[in-house]
């Protein structure tokens, strides 16, 4: 028997506490048939953060990821998936890789996370080598990201971290400014083959979309890459439209 909702797929999403964009996101691009079931990181709203503070506010919320699996597994999901970023990028391509198994060893099932489903979806659009990133980070995490992208086979051309002042702050961040950041990734528009955009707390998975029509590349939302992965990786073959060419064409 399966699930009256879920008959398709019972995801179980893991997110931090402070995160108030990942849990809608999902719901947006959420198909028939397809139910997800947040599981909330204990994660103290951590003000005015610097490099060491938000370095520091990582190491708990990734210490506290596993309580989340084993609730999230209660309601005996199929699949997991990563609501949150950043502790996917630690410690670049090994670090994901190691992190990933960590969650899979607990839940007993697979999960997709962040930065390999960035990597599976410029895969997916093909010919992306030279890439720029938007975060909400400090630069000690945004070095991270550098890292495992560099580590990917990919060449990173530039990156912007906003340096948001608290965990709920990222959610704060107006598409004017993140508007204006893509501008400023894209640069000469010739020197970037794609824009990605880490930080599952920042809303951009409509403006990502928006932006593939006036820089005329891929623009890759972190929340629509991870979702994609989740629902590619299980075999739902679903179009969603409007968000992007990642959810409507691959």
């Amino acid at each position: 028997m399966r699930d009256v909702l879920g008959w398709r797929r019972k995801f179980g999403v893991i997110g931090p506490s402070t995160n108030t964009i990942v849990q809608p996101d999902f719901e947006m691009m959420r198909p028939p048939g397809v139910t997800n079931h947040y599981s909330r990181i204990f994660t103290p709203n951590a003000k005015a953060v610097s490099n060491e503070t938000f370095a520091a506010g990582i190491q708990v919320i990734g210490d506290n990821v596993l309580d989340a699996v084993k609730s999230v597994m209660t309601c005996e999901p199929d699949y997991l998936v990563m609501g949150m970023s950043s502790v996917t990028f630690n410690g670049g391509a090994a670090g994901a890789d190691a992190f990933q198994a960590k969650v899979e060893r607990e839940a007993g099932i697979r999960i997709s996370i962040g930065s390999h489903s960035s990597t599976a979806a410029l895969q997916a659009y093909g010919g992306v080598k030279r890439i720029a990133f938007l975060s909400p980070y400090y630069p000690v995490a945004n070095a991270e990201v550098r890292r495992y992208f560099t580590e990917s086979g990919f060449d990173v051309v530039r990156d912007v971290c906003l340096e948001c002042k608290s965990w709920t702050g990222i959610a704060e961040v107006p598409p004017q400014l993140l508007r204006a950041k893509l501008m400023e990734l894209n640069g000469n528009g010739r020197d970037t083959d794609a824009i990605i955009q880490v930080g599952t707390n920042l809303s951009m998975v409509r403006l990502a979309a928006e932006a593939e029509l006036w820089l005329g590349k891929p623009v890759i939302a972190i929340n629509a890459a991870t979702y994609w992965h989740a629902l590619r990786t299980n075999g739902i073959a679903d179009k969603i439209y409007g968000l992007g060419r990642l959810l409507e064409e691959f």
